[in-house]
């Protein structure tokens, strides 16, 4: 009989802002594995309204409830920073078939840097297909309520962040 190895996945992503999709697929994913970690990464080419370390801690307090899932930060290649974490599972979300293109290609290019590893997609509940991090900046930048798409934490930060510009 074989014993139950621990399975660690990380969920990548830049999380600029938490949406409640984001949140459904990290759910998902803490019943499905032992260890889940939220990378939050550093990406400055698409120039994110809140810092790597913004980020984390938002995502920190959202999950804070869920016992078996870190949010740490990231600016490594991908490969690398699942090898650091010693875990077997890249969990990548997909909200629709135009996702699907971009996600394969990744899943292609990470199966050759690190062919140890699986890549798992998770899709959100229906009523999250749709969010966005990019629309709720949008919605929030012009006054329009994300309450529906986003934690109330996340909500807050995003008035402020941007009444301060």
């Amino acid at each position: 009989m074989r014993s139950h190895k621990k399975l660690t996945a990380v969920y990548p992503g830049t999380f600029d802002p938490f949406t409640r999709g984001h949140q459904d697929v990290v759910k998902r994913a803490a019943h499905l594995f032992d260890n889940v970690i939220v990378a939050v990464a550093e990406s400055t080419h698409k120039k994110p309204l809140f810092s790597r370390d913004e980020r984390v801690e938002m995502g920190a307090l959202i999950f804070k409830n869920l016992n078996n899932v870190e949010v740490k930060g990231f600016s490594t290649l991908l490969a690398h920073f699942v090898h650091e974490q010693n875990a077997q599972v890249l969990v990548r979300g997909l909200r629709a078939v135009s996702d699907f293109e971009y996600e394969f290609q990744m899943a292609g290019m990470n199966r050759r840097l690190a062919p140890e590893f699986e890549t798992v997609f998770l899709m959100p509940a229906d009523e999250f297909m749709f969010i966005s991090s990019t629309m709720v900046r949008e919605i929030a930048r012009f006054g329009g309520d994300v309450s529906r798409f986003v934690d109330p934490i996340v909500k807050e930060r995003l008035q402020r962040r941007l009444e301060k510009k």
